[in-house]
């Protein structure tokens, strides 16, 4: 059942964002009751039948290529000047093109600054939350999101890929034992949905359905109570609030490019880590010309997007990585602090399968030559590695609006910059060094080492804080300056962990519908 709702119904919540935090708070909040939804979705509404198993295809259709400007230290400002981060612009955001890694943080990642100290040049802040407060919902995430593995889904692991058990074969030969599998992707058939068939196009929208995504769970189911309308193709452009400080609607672009008001009882934005700082700028007014929610200064500040790294190795018989799901072996033994490695926090090895086209692309970023084609001859011969590690907030790391540059909106084009930390270039570097040792315990002809390719784990630019003055939001991702207006994804992230974040963002989005369906019951909202 859809219903529709009038632009000037002043009772209606508005979400911004459709993808892991947007959509589930959507169908929680409806779920709870709260009658009138309104999501709006820059992207267009793709369904299964439009997903292709062609990695470049699905790239060029899905992909947020509105133009951003990579700026800063990070290898980004040669190799990927205008795609700072790979994210989907579509209903579903990039749960449909997300691997399936679903991790919990560890308790030492809500505690960072008590537990590292004071980092030069980083911006370390302890969560106003902890593992213990977060982990029933982590409970409800996994088994909302059918996470494999899981004591909450009750479903078994992902059957082993022929790059599993070579990465996994190898990790033991030095020593590693925490090798694990945790995919939000039906290893069986589970709620509703099919389990998986192995294609190995995993990262191209899951054509059967088997892996989770909001696309096709969260937001027909938030449909079908009848309280959440979803509007594909309508782009926010201004957060507006009335005399008192507090939002009372949205203007946003619609599929025919007109601009519209939707009038707000609450907001909540959930465009991720770079559009949800870049909304609250653009909002600025006489009364906070800052943007909304900056009294901190902080809005946009502390981008993260995990210490990365990435590797082939090639081996002396085949293996077919591309074979089977696209995650294989995730080796956890790293992730546990330990200062005496030369760096704070942790790091996962993911063994993340490319296929040929990305591995193509990734290994030598606009070049070429015969050190790049013979590797391709092998390709059928390849394993590949992630290295995901915790990133330092930093405040210069940030997003921020061109002084002069417009997009097709009418809006300043997006800026974001980053330089690593020292901590996070010795993150990187000790995993690589892992990964080439693993492979070549197990006989690995050849470890190639490729630059970080863009990431879509970003976090952090309006994070949680226990104090108005260090972050934009309190412990259930509600602004500090404004009652009304809450930040629902990543974003609000005060550390990155090692851990893939959809998990978390789940887990925070069922909790602060919780949050919210009682503060609208109480007349506090």
């Amino acid at each position: 059942m859809t219903r529709k709702f009038a632009f000037n119904d002043p009772d209606v919540v508005v979400i911004i964002g459709s993808g892991a935090g947007g959509a589930t708070l959507a169908h929680e909040l409806a779920r709870k009751g709260v009658d009138k939804i309104v999501m709006l979705e820059a992207g267009r509404h793709f369904t299964q039948a439009d997903f292709e198993n062609d990695e470049w295809a699905m790239f060029n259709k899905l992909s947020w290529l509105d133009k951003r400007i990579s700026a800063g230290g990070w290898h980004h400002t040669k190799t990927y000047p205008n795609l700072p981060a790979w994210i989907v612009k579509a209903v579903g955001g990039s749960t449909v093109h997300w691997s399936g890694v679903a991790l919990r943080f560890q308790e030492h990642d809500f505690h960072t600054r008590t537990t590292y100290g004071a980092v030069a040049g980083a911006n370390v802040l302890d969560w106003p939350i902890t593992l213990q407060e977060l982990q029933p919902y982590y409970e409800l995430a996994e088994k909302k999101m059918g996470v494999a593995g899981s004591r909450a889904s009750g479903l078994p692991p992902m059957p082993e890929s022929n790059q599993t058990k070579v990465v996994a074969a190898g990790a033991r030969k030095i020593g590693y034992r925490r090798i694990i599998r945790p995919v939000a992707s039906n290893s069986e058939p589970y709620d509703g949905r099919p389990g998986c068939m192995q294609i190995g196009f995993c990262m191209q929208g899951c054509k059967i359905g088997a892996k989770w995504s909001t696309l096709y769970t969260e937001v027909p189911r938030a449909q079908e109570t009848g309280r959440v309308e979803l509007r594909p193709e309508s782009m926010a452009l201004q957060i507006r609030h009335d005399k008192a400080g507090k939002v009372d609607g949205v203007l946003y672009a619609d599929r025919k490019g007109r601009q519209v008001l939707q009038k707000a009882r609450l907001v909540c934005v959930a465009g991720n880590s770079i559009e949800s700082p870049r909304l609250l700028l653009n909002s600025a007014s006489p009364m906070f010309p800052d943007g909304l929610a900056n009294s901190s200064g902080q809005v946009g500040r502390n981008y993260m997007n995990h210490s990365t790294a990435a590797a082939l190795a090639i081996h002396r018989k085949p293996v077919y990585m591309n074979r089977g799901f696209d995650i294989g072996a995730v080796i956890a033994d790293e992730v546990p602090p330990d200062t005496r490695r030369g760096f704070n926090g942790g790091y996962y090895l993911e063994g993340l399968a490319l296929g040929l086209p990305y591995a193509a692309a990734f290994m030598k970023p606009g070049g070429w030559g015969r050190d790049v084609t013979s590797a391709l001859e092998m390709y059928d011969h390849m394993t590949a590695i992630w290295v995901c590690g915790e990133d330092m907030a930093r405040e210069q790391n940030a997003i921020t609006l061109h002084p002069a540059e417009k997009d097709q909106y009418g809006l300043p084009v997006p800026i974001v910059s980053k330089t690593y930390h020292g901590n996070d270039e010795a993150i990187a570097a000790h995993g690589l060094g892992q990964f080439r040792k693993l492979s070549e315990a197990v006989g690995a002809t050849r470890v190639i080492d490729m630059p970080a390719y863009p990431a879509s784990h970003n976090m952090g630019t309006n994070r949680m804080s226990e104090r108005a003055r260090d972050g934009v939001v309190n412990k259930w991702g509600r602004a500090h300056d404004i009652a009304n207006l809450y930040i629902s994804d990543g974003s609000q992230f005060t550390s990155s962990s090692a851990a893939n974040p959809t998990l978390t963002i789940v887990a925070l989005a069922i909790r602060q519908a919780e949050h919210i369906a009682a503060e609208l019951k109480r007349g506090t909202l």
